[in-house]
């Protein structure tokens, strides 16, 4: 069975964990959540610090969730996480999208947030979520697109710190415009046309305390994270256009009328 065979870009810097920990069902998950039946076994893949998966397990009193998370050292805090919430119906466990270690037809829901993005084969980690989804259950997965992200004003550096994101990725193994591409991936891992909801969601952030909570975690992931080391070791980017990439952030953040939209890619597959 493939492993997996990407570099995860971001890393578990304190400045990613800082977005990761904002992201609740409600604002990621949203297109999943009419779906979800108190009685159901759910599979959270990419769990992360477990602020999803929490939120999952209270959606689903009478079932239970499983975190998987790749990274073993981010688990601590996915499981203070449900602690702190009372989430008792959860666990959480290391494994690989691309050869997940459940039998067939085990799960209810598999639900994949901001992960296809970051694989080395994204179509085979469809055909294990669906390996393990029992017959009338759902993959649902959402990825964002990055270049269809966009933002005002344009501040001198912010498209070179897209341009210098999208060849940092995909030198990494993976496709970070994962989300206008979802559907089609479904179908290549065998879902039916008739199968596949696709839709788009988004985020944006407009108040000054948005601007400055993205800009400044945005720069500090630029300069502090495995994102900036990997994109010195590649030879991508030097420390000091890394530090203008940074305070090119910092200036978008200060922008009176600045704005940043993300647009995430979403489907449901009914299995």
């Amino acid at each position: 069975m493939p492993q997996e065979s990407a570099v995860y870009t971001h890393g578990h810097h304190e400045s990613v964990l800082r977005s990761h920990t904002w992201r609740t069902a409600a604002n990621s998950a949203g297109y999943l959540l009419d779906s979800l039946k108190p009685h159901m076994q759910v599979l959270d893949i990419g769990c992360g610090p477990g602020t999803i998966t929490a939120d999952l397990a209270a959606l689903v009193p009478d079932g239970q969730v499983t975190g998987l998370e790749r990274a073993p050292e981010v688990l601590d805090q996915a499981r203070a996480t449900a602690a702190a919430r009372g989430a008792d119906n959860t666990r959480f466990v290391v494994g690989d999208v691309h050869a997940l270690d459940f039998p067939d037809d085990t799960f209810c829901v598999v639900h994949a947030h901001q992960v296809l993005q970051h694989v080395g084969d994204p179509v085979q980690a469809l055909r294990e979520m669906r390996r393990v989804t029992r017959p009338g259950g759902i993959v649902a997965v959402r990825d964002s697109d990055y270049s269809a992200m966009t933002w005002y004003p344009e501040v001198p550096g912010m498209t070179d710190w897209r341009q210098l994101y999208l060849r940092v990725a995909r030198a990494n193994g993976g496709e970070p415009d994962a989300g206008r591409r979802l559907h089609a991936w479904a179908r290549q891992a065998g879902f039916a046309p008739e199968a596949v909801t696709a839709t788009t969601g988004t985020w944006c952030y407009r108040t000054p305390e948005e601007r400055s909570w993205w800009s400044e975690l945005w720069a500090d992931r630029t300069v502090s994270s495995s994102y900036a080391r990997i994109a010195v070791d590649g030879g991508h980017a030097t420390q000091a256009e890394l530090r203008r990439i940074a305070e090119a952030w910092r200036a978008w953040g200060a922008e009176e009328d600045g704005w940043f939209g993300i647009l995430h890619g979403e489907i449901l597959c009914r299995v």
